[in-house]
């Protein structure tokens, strides 16, 4: 069992449990519980930073683009978004598919969960700002633009599911080297590691709040992999990120999304 927190649907504050990541499940208050047997929240308080192309693989896929007006090089320091809070979503609830789009992509991401104040931390204390770590489905509208800002692709309403959990920062020896897999209907389709990232976990600590500070609650993801896999309304979703667990949801039209949280 691995220290953690969570957050429940009838609660505002994080709870301390020990979670199996293998089972999904939780020791609470002295007893164990499958995952479905507590109503998780997502166990997010602070503001969601998404980071471009950070993987080897999704930059080298652009090719001499990367050098096309108007940036007419690669990044020089990490390229960030938000994921507002009308995007948040959790464990096990529906991801809605807007009525003008037949599928969207899945962006499995680590996601690094502040613990204190950070600014312009070095890369040699930079681990000690983190509180831990959590899974992060960056869903998008697929689209080819890198040259504006993708609101209307990214930022959708329930287009960021976060969870199970938020796993204790000294359960996880070294960030810079998990596995990432995606799975649709219980089909693998697509597999990564951390060991990829352009920038590992520390040194993006290092340069993002270089320019802007960083509060206990915010989450920072490394990054989405290339080839982020496409799926459709009725389609299971389970993100795997070893060490951390499983995040698991389902596609569902918008009108049915909408149903269930205006209840």
């Amino acid at each position: 069992m691995l220290n953690a927190k969570i957050k429940r649907t009838d609660s505002r504050e994080l709870s301390s449990v020990s979670v199996n990541t293998e089972t999904n499940s939780i020791e609470f208050e002295g007893n164990e519980f499958g995952i479905n047997d507590i109503p998780l929240d997502n166990p997010v308080t602070g503001t969601v930073y998404g980071t471009l192309l950070n993987f080897h693989g999704g930059l080298e896929r652009l090719g001499d683009k990367v050098n096309d007006k108007p940036y007419l090089s690669p990044p020089v320091a990490p390229v960030l978004y938000i994921k507002p809070e009308n995007t948040l979503n959790r464990y096990g609830a529906g991801i809605p598919v807007p009525k003008s789009e037949s599928k969207l992509e899945m962006g499995a991401s680590l996601g690094i969960v502040i613990g204190k104040t950070a600014v312009a931390v070095t890369e040699e204390t930079a681990m000690d700002y983190v509180a831990g770590y959590t899974i992060v489905n960056d869903v998008s509208v697929p689209h080819t633009s890198l040259f504006r800002p993708a609101v209307q692709q990214k930022c959708r309403d329930g287009f960021c599911p976060i969870g199970p959990w938020v796993i204790d920062r000294d359960e996880m020896k070294n960030p810079d080297d998990v596995t990432i897999r995606v799975f649709i209907n219980n089909e693998l389709r697509q597999e990564n590691s951390t060991k990829n990232l352009i920038r590992p976990v520390a040194r993006l600590l290092a340069d993002v709040t270089e320019f802007m500070t960083l509060s206990p609650g915010d989450v920072l993801l490394v990054g989405v992999p290339e080839d982020a896999p496409l799926a459709i309304v009725g389609d299971k979703v389970r993100i795997e990120i070893e060490g951390v667990g499983k995040l698991e949801n389902e596609l569902v039209d918008e009108e049915s999304f909408n149903r269930r949280w205006s209840q």
